[in-house]
């Protein structure tokens, strides 16, 4: 594992206690990829947030769709070094469901943070739906779609 992944992980276990009623068994596993994908996005590092997508994962951003880890990688590359320079996701989750032993969709509120908030403003406030998929025995994110809840 590289330095890089090692602290997304450790990120994603400090934050694993936000995650509310969802325990650390399979749920929390599913989670992971959730986790992982916020404390990417936190870093700035868009590298290690696509990396949390399958090869033909989908990423829908405002009103653009992303729709392999590749395309996820250049637009999450413009937009963390452009208008999602030093934001976070917070984001808690209020529904998951698994579809099956390797698939789970998660369903969370919150959205982007500004430099210095604590919470989302309203207007930045989502609901975004992430499906997360297992895959050689690690959760990924498949799918990530938010919409605006003002």
């Amino acid at each position: 594992m590289s330095n890089d992944a090692a602290s997304l992980v450790a990120q994603a276990k400090e934050w694993a206690g936000s995650y509310g009623p969802f325990p650390n068994g399979e749920e929390g596993a599913a989670l992971s990829a959730v986790l992982r994908a916020r404390a990417a996005w936190a870093e700035g590092n868009a590298d290690a947030l696509a990396d949390v997508f399958v090869d033909n994962g989908s990423l829908l951003l405002g009103d653009d769709q992303y729709i392999s880890r590749e395309e996820i990688r250049g637009a999450m590359s413009k937009a963390l070094s452009g208008p999602f320079k030093d934001t976070r996701l917070v984001e808690a989750p209020v529904d998951m469901r698994f579809l099956g032993d390797d698939i789970a969709v998660v369903v969370t509120e919150g959205g982007v943070a500004r430099s210095g908030e604590e919470s989302p403003a309203e207007e930045y406030r989502t609901r975004t739906v992430w499906v997360s998929v297992r895959r050689d025995g690690e959760w990924m994110l498949l799918s990530y779609q938010s919409s605006p809840l003002a």
